[in-house]
């Protein structure tokens, strides 16, 4: 099944509690529809680039899941009728995009032969 990322802007004025309650509730959903759901993160509170619905700040969450393309037609239609989601994001991603990249450890130097 392909990969998606879902990305979503919640109101700031929501509780720890209610937007916890959001997450579960969109992962309940993808889990209903059929999807595997792959990681939920919340990024807390930003400020955004621009004014939505009279609101400076937002909640970012993040959703990566496997699904079939008929889920992100429900899962957006879910967004829209949730009056505590300002603004959504869904795209599809590369098998690749989900594996972490390798840090190059930085070489150790020969500080030997400086005095």
């Amino acid at each position: 099944m392909p990969l998606y990322e879902s990305i979503v802007i919640l109101r700031p004025s929501l509780s720890d509690e209610e937007t916890t309650a959001i997450i579960e509730k969109t992962k309940e959903r993808l889990e209903k529809e059929g999807a595997s759901i792959l990681k939920a993160d919340n990024w807390g509170k930003k400020k955004l680039a621009y004014e939505i619905q009279h609101d400076r700040r937002g909640t970012y969450v993040q959703f990566q899941f496997d699904a079939g393309g008929q889920v992100i037609g429900q899962l957006e239609r879910f967004y829209k009728l949730e009056d505590s989601i300002m603004k959504f994001l869904t795209i599809r991603m590369e098998p690749e995009d989900l594996q972490p990249v390798a840090v190059d450890e930085p070489a150790e130097s020969d500080d030997a032969g400086i005095q």
